[in-house]
């Protein structure tokens, strides 16, 4: 542990957290959810505020009435799009810039997260899985790599070496060149956030959803959107990710792996969506 601290603590810009977004998800799990204390929540960021009301008066694109009123944007909209709306702003603060250390352009990183997150929410929407938490932890589950990024910058090639000519996957090219994961140092970033443990664990294991027990459907539904994202071509890194636990992540949701092509033609559609939304603030 002392370790994954020490990679984060050495960190010269330590991303923004994306502080909102796990008391959201607290009010958002409850039974009854209070549209006031959620409301309450979104007015502490202005930027955040405007980006709910231009959503809200696009939506109700044809009508003279705008609405300047947040309670009334969330009411109209409904908690999950906000939620949505408001996970893929904060999340994009902190994963949108350059990565160097992983040969990432600004926003490469961003893309493929968002898409892993809309894929991840269609396959737990299927498998009884809560959305809005898979959401946010394919939004996040390569969080890590902010961290590493930097310990990573002029070793790129050294990881390309592990990688492609010692036929090992990121992970292990990462353990071996840093003696840590993305995996492992991200989950550590999120815990010290005060993230829930069911989607820290998620992060953590979104490469190996059969040891992130209990958690394992929700890490499973991370894993596999992980999967879909890349499928879409939006992946990255020269052969990096080496997807074996695929037939453990369907098995543990009870999924075949015709489904994969499914959820890659829904996802494609949900993220266009997003991406707009996104384009608002």
């Amino acid at each position: 542990m002392q370790e994954l601290d020490d990679y984060i603590d050495r960190m010269e810009n330590l991303p923004p957290s994306p502080r909102i977004l796990p008391p959201l998800l607290q009010l958002l799990n409850q039974p009854d959810v209070d549209s006031d204390r959620v409301v309450r929540l979104i007015t502490l960021d202005a930027s955040l505020t405007v980006a709910v009301l231009k959503l809200c008066n696009n939506a109700a694109l044809g009508s003279s009435v705008k609405i300047d009123d947040l309670g009334h944007a969330v009411t109209r909209l409904g908690f999950q799009q906000v939620y949505q709306l408001v996970a893929a702003i904060c999340g994009g603060r902190t994963i949108t810039p350059k990565q160097a250390g992983y040969g990432l352009d600004a926003g490469e990183l961003w893309r493929h997260s968002v898409v892993a997150a809309v894929a991840a929410q269609a396959i737990a929407r299927d498998t009884d899985v809560n959305e809005s938490t898979a959401f946010t932890a394919g939004l996040l589950h390569d969080i890590g790599k902010i961290v590493l990024s930097q310990a990573l910058e002029g070793r790129y090639a050294a990881v390309l070496e592990e990688v492609e000519t010692r036929h090992r996957s990121l992970l292990e090219a990462e353990k071996s060149l840093l003696g840590v994961q993305h995996a492992e140092v991200g989950a550590r970033l999120l815990s010290r956030w005060d993230f829930p443990a069911n989607l820290v664990a998620a992060v953590c294991f979104h490469l190996d959803p059969g040891a992130a027990v209990p958690h394992e459907r929700l890490a499973a539904c991370v894993y596999l959107g992980n999967v879909v994202s890349n499928f879409m071509g939006h992946g990255y890194g020269h052969y990096a990710y080496a997807f074996h636990g695929q037939a453990d992540a369907l098995r543990i949701l009870g999924l075949d792996a015709e489904a994969l092509p499914r959820y890659m033609i829904r996802t494609q559609e949900r993220y266009a969506e997003v991406e707009a939304l996104t384009c608002l603030r």
